[in-house]
């Protein structure tokens, strides 16, 4: 298997001080699967090639490990692997060009963060999910993608194309960008990781990733295929990329500059929006509550207090907010009795979890305008259709009442992260096409001060299934 890249932003060959690899040199590297070898075919400073050959030993890559009970003796001996891109490339990458993924140049480093124009090619890469599912990898990333098919058999056309591809790719990047795309994405083209995928890898993804991953269109099958369909980490991992993405989240990173606290301070909005809440589910005789989005707590501080409440759990996916939701809350202080009574778990609201399901009441308190329309109709689904609760309570602001402050113009939002804001009219509606979908009731409660003509700040719908 052969990886190459090559600059051709002069000088060249600083490249060399990027990769820590000296281009007059051949190098090699003793790896559990084999060897690795680096060198340059062309070292000019007008044009400079590094080139990584790895040497998988089928013998060393399974000495030690057990026989695979799903597969012929000679499975392991007899494969692909030493000839194709795969997880062994991603591990070479990390063991020989290290410093360059780390983002690290000991002698030149301010080469780290200096775009290149990089052409790279890689043979032979395997994609089990076609040649368009490498596009789709690929491109919104910025490269220029070359793809070449090989055949299973030249002497033998008709047997058809195989899965596997000889590509280049072309961008003005970082070489630590360039390294960190091939070593996520190489895997998940593949799709076939030789070593076990547990928290760690979780980590190691989130890290390789981080900057680019939470916005790729494709990341939620990039997260499932490299961590080999682990649903948990998969889950995890969604999710913290969905915060560091997620609007809602940015709005505890932008607090200081948010004007919809100041706007609702002076008519105690916040207050009476949970003291609504609050009353609806005592009003429903519920005992398991979920509060999905909880945020920092506010709404989990009031529902402790209350006994009847047998268990409370709170959702955000936002690690910093859960964090404050647990200061908030004291829970080291808390008694175990009380302590055993409310759980703050991460989690996204986009993806179908298991844990939503069984509760008596789901809270839903100012998330859903905080939602761009595609995820606010995977959040239905997660909701209304997958969890289920015997009865949702949800609030959201009321657009119509912005004209009673007078900082506001007709077009503003009361907060900066916000992507919509409903007229009573369109939340009646998207209200009852909600209820009538998925089995509910629903009927609307004002909160906060009345205006006969712009109606109260905040609407509330409580949806109550009807099976």
């Amino acid at each position: 298997m052969l990886l190459t890249i090559t600059s051709t932003t002069p000088p060249a060959t600083d490249i060399g001080y990027l990769l820590h690899k000296n281009p007059v040199r051949c190098q090699e590297y003793e790896l559990n699967f084999g060897k690795a070898y680096v060198f340059y075919p062309e070292a000019t400073q007008k044009k400079c090639t590094a080139a990584l050959l790895l040497d998988i030993d089928p013998i060393s890559m399974v000495r030690g490990k057990e026989r695979s009970r799903t597969s012929g003796p000679l499975t392991q001996y007899v494969n692909d692997r030493p000839y194709v891109a795969s997880s062994f490339l991603s591990v070479a990458i990390a063991k020989v060009f290290g410093s360059a993924l780390g983002g690290k140049c000991k002698y030149k480093p301010e080469l780290v963060q200096a775009p290149l124009i990089l052409k790279t090619k890689i043979s032979v890469l395997p994609c089990r999910g076609g040649e368009k599912f490498l596009y789709n990898l690929f491109e919104p990333l910025g490269y220029t993608i070359t793809a070449s098919r090989h055949p299973l058999d030249k002497v033998f056309p008709v047997w058809g194309e195989s899965v596997y591809y000889t590509i280049e790719l072309e961008k003005e990047t970082t070489v630590q960008d360039l390294l960190s795309h091939i070593y996520v994405l190489i895997p998940v083209l593949d799709n076939n990781k030789h070593y076990y995928v547990g928290e760690a890898e979780l980590e190691n993804l989130l890290s390789k990733g981080e900057g680019w991953l939470a916005k790729h269109p494709q990341r939620e099958i990039i997260a499932k295929r490299y961590l080999k369909f682990r649903i948990s980490l998969a889950r995890e991992a969604l999710a913290r990329l969905t915060e560091e993405d997620d609007p809602k989240f940015q709005e505890y990173e932008s607090a200081a500059s948010n004007k919809e606290d100041e706007l609702e301070k002076d008519i105690s909005l916040n207050e009476q929006r949970i003291g609504a809440v609050l009353a609806a589910i005592k009003s429903s005789d519920a005992k398991r509550i979920l509060d999905l989005g909880c945020g920092e707590g506010r709404l989990l501080k009031e529902l402790i207090q209350d006994k009847s409440f047998t268990e409370i759990v709170g959702i955000d996916v936002s690690v910093r907010s859960l964090e404050i939701a647990h200061k908030r809350l004291g829970l080291e202080r808390l008694p175990d009795k009380l302590k055993n009574r409310i759980k703050l778990l991460h989690g996204s609201l986009m993806y179908r979890d298991e844990r939503f399901n069984g509760f008596d009441v789901a809270a839903v308190v100012e998330v859903i305008e905080h939602l761009d329309p595609p995820r606010l109709e995977a959040f239905e689904r997660v909701l209304f259709e997958y969890a289920k609760p015997k009865k949702v309570i949800l609030t959201t602001p009321n657009r119509e009442y912005n004209a009673m402050w007078e900082s506001m113009s007709e077009t503003d939002l009361r907060h900066q992260d916000h992507r919509f804001e409903w007229s009573r009219k369109e939340f009646h509606a998207w209200a009852n096409k909600i209820a009538e979908k998925f089995g509910y009731s629903v009927h609307f409660l004002p909160i906060g001060p009345e205006d006969a003509k712009v109606g109260s700040p905040t609407q509330m719908g409580v949806f109550t299934r009807e099976n």
